[in-house]
């Protein structure tokens, strides 16, 4: 686990020497403190030249590619895992963020082939696999998370990619006559010429979902779409899909095969993804999906050698303590466990924001920046449940896409909340497929309309209904696969930017890429049905967990990682701090309507959910336009 920055001249400019891309990597050395490295390219006679990382090295002659690296060593903690890598041949250049689970498996090959390594890395594995096989065969035979860059001398071409589900960041800038890329935009500052400009067309969207899938808020800097690579030509760039999630869930699995199958899958990706020369412990919330990867983890290691690091609350209806409790004293686990406070909360808010260099959409941002920032004492590879949700249909809004619609508490709930823009609410809700388009809303069309007084569904939702519509399979799967193309990535996020703001690798072994394709092969009614005459989604893994740590673990009400946003919000802390200096800016802004936000948080006690939730985004997103826009 990494970072790495770059850019890429097409006009007359040229770089002599390392003071920029130096001070990119500066911005982002939190992802990488061990080792750094810089290479200089002349694309024009297909040269390079490595240089210092000291202060104002110069180039030999004149560059126009840049890359810089940040080294977080996990395989092969000796130099001989320094990047940028270069090939034996030295006509191709690499960089990678990430982890190849599967590289070890074609190393016996490769030398077969002749290929001679001299270090233990998967990166060195991934170079070779590009020089034997080029790009378009090479990210196809990738299982893991990882954002590459390669600079191809021999072909005059740069390649840009993302793994198939975003887990890890690429950040691509286009201006005229000059890309740059990052493994967080925070190292775009370090530009010379550059300054964050706000892009504001996806702000209804935004109100909305509290993301705006893989695209920024500001102009001209996008994420590489997952499962794409890009290759760049001069100044002509061109994406290229090498993942299509379409593929997926052609060939169910039989009812008798479902279980057995999904708990080798997992226990196999968990395995796998434990390889590590330093310290490995789990993200353990007590919840089905992190209690699960700990089961895996602890079973291969010795008995009470796996540590895991867990968030608590003193409120018990916000704390899963409890079950934490069960599966550390079940597996014999070295629990690492730690309390959330209100102060704590708001004391690291613009650091967490900071890194995230988005608004903080989602409160329990800040429980993972915490549980990273303990992680580190302890260890510096965490195993997260993430990803399971969106693959197996474990949220409720995946039994009600399968029930009748109307004349519910949910139905009815919706109506009042928006009675004011009835028709807009009922113009999507009678559209089964805008209806499951909004179920991954946080904010309701009544706040969003409170806040912003031009907000308009149809901008908020156009984007996704034009996804959905491309999606293939039943209704399950198709909802199933658009949560992991628009929900899922902002999680990934948020899990990659909190854990690396300290130095920590966060692995995901629900997305393995076996694991995937096995769990959208599970048809809906083995996943979405009732245990005890209530509804239940995620069933065969719940299945599974129950014949470990029993069926009252495994059926319970599903908790999240929730935090108490009423009661920190009560504090004086917060209150002083929005009074001078949240509420005075957001209203010089002029982009939001102050008066709801007033009110609602004059009278905390009396706020609903959805406008603490509303609260919470606008704090989020002062607190960043402040640190990026001002």
């Amino acid at each position: 686990m990494c970072g790495f920055t770059g850019y890429y001249y097409f006009d007359a400019r040229k770089e002599t020497s390392n003071t920029t891309i130096r001070e990119m990597l500066a911005l982002q050395k939190h992802r990488g403190p061990d080792d750094s490295g810089i290479v200089g390219i002349n694309t024009k006679n297909q040269s390079y030249e490595t240089i210092s990382i000291s202060q104002d090295a110069t180039f030999a002659t004149d560059k126009d590619l840049l890359f810089g690296f940040n080294r977080l060593s996990i395989l092969d903690l000796s130099p001989m895992g320094h990047q940028p890598m270069l090939s034996p041949d030295d006509k191709v250049i690499l960089m990678m963020n990430g982890e190849i689970y599967n590289a070890f498996d074609y190393k016996a090959d490769l030398e077969s082939k002749g290929y001679i390594f001299k270090s233990t890395s998967d990166t060195e594995i991934v170079l070779y696999l590009y020089m034997e096989y080029g790009m378009e065969k090479m990210i196809t035979m990738l299982n893991g998370m990882f954002a590459l860059s390669i600079y191809d001398l021999n072909l005059n071409a740069l390649f840009l990619a993302r793994d198939r589900f975003g887990i890890k960041p690429l950040y691509i800038l286009k201006e005229e006559g000059r890309i740059a890329f990052a493994s967080e935009m925070k190292s775009f500052k370090a530009l010379p010429d550059f300054r964050f400009e706000p892009d504001f067309q996806t702000l209804d969207a935004f109100l909305l979902f509290r993301n705006v899938i893989n695209d920024t808020l500001f102009k001209n800097i996008t994420n590489c779409i997952p499962g794409t690579y890009l290759s760049v030509k001069g100044s002509v760039m061109e994406s290229h899909i090498y993942y299509d999630i379409n593929r997926e869930g052609r060939q169910e699995i039989s009812t008798a095969a479902a279980k057995t199958v999904l708990e080798k899958a997992l226990e196999s990706s968990v395995k796998s993804q434990m390889i590590s020369d330093v310290k490995l412990g789990c993200q353990l919330s007590g919840g089905v999906d992190s209690s699960l990867v700990t089961y895996y983890a602890a079973k291969a290691l010795a008995q009470g050698q796996l540590e895991t690091i867990s968030i608590t609350f003193k409120d018990p209806k916000f704390s899963e303590e409890k079950y934490i409790d069960i599966v550390a004293e079940k597996l014999s686990l070295q629990a690492h466990k730690y309390e959330m406070e209100a102060q704590y909360y708001f004391e690291v808010l613009e650091k967490a924001i900071w890194h995230f260099e988005h608004p903080l959409n989602h409160p329990n941002t800040i429980g993972i920046y915490l549980l990273s920032e303990e992680a580190k004492k302890h260890v510096t590879v965490l195993l997260s449940g993430e990803g399971a949700d969106e693959s197996l249909g474990g949220y409720g809004r995946f039994i009600r896409a399968l029930q009748f619609p109307y004349l519910t508490r949910f139905f009815w709930s919706g109506l009042k909340n928006n009675f004011r823009y009835v028709l807009d609410y009922i113009s999507y809700y009678t559209n089964s497929d805008s209806r499951m388009i909004m179920e991954t809303a946080f904010g309701s069309l009544a706040t969003a309309k409170a806040l912003k007084n031009d907000f308009t569904l149809k901008n908020a939702i156009q984007d996704r209904v034009s996804l959905f519509k491309k999606l293939k399979g039943n209704t399950t799967l198709r909802q199933r696969k658009y949560e992991l193309l628009t929900y899922l990535p902002d999680l990934l996020m948020r899990q990659d930017k909190m854990s690396m703001a300290h130095s920590i690798e966060n692995r995901v072994p629900f997305l393995d890429n076996t694991m995937v394709s096995i769990s959208l092969n599970i048809p809906a009614d083995l996943l979405i049905g009732k245990y005890k005459g209530s509804a239940e989604g995620k069933m065969v893994l719940k299945e599974i967990c129950a014949s470990k740590f029993g069926e009252s673990f495994a059926y319970r009400d599903k908790m999240g990682f929730g935090i108490p946003l009423r009661s920190f919000f009560s504090s004086t802390f917060f209150q002083d701090k929005w009074n001078t200096q949240i509420a005075p800016s957001i209203e010089k802004r002029n982009l939001f309507n102050t008066t709801a936000l007033t009110t609602w948080v004059s009278n905390i006690s009396k706020t609903t959910p959805d406008q603490l939730d509303a609260i919470w985004l606008m704090l989020g997103f002062e607190l960043w336009a402040q640190q990026y826009l001002d």
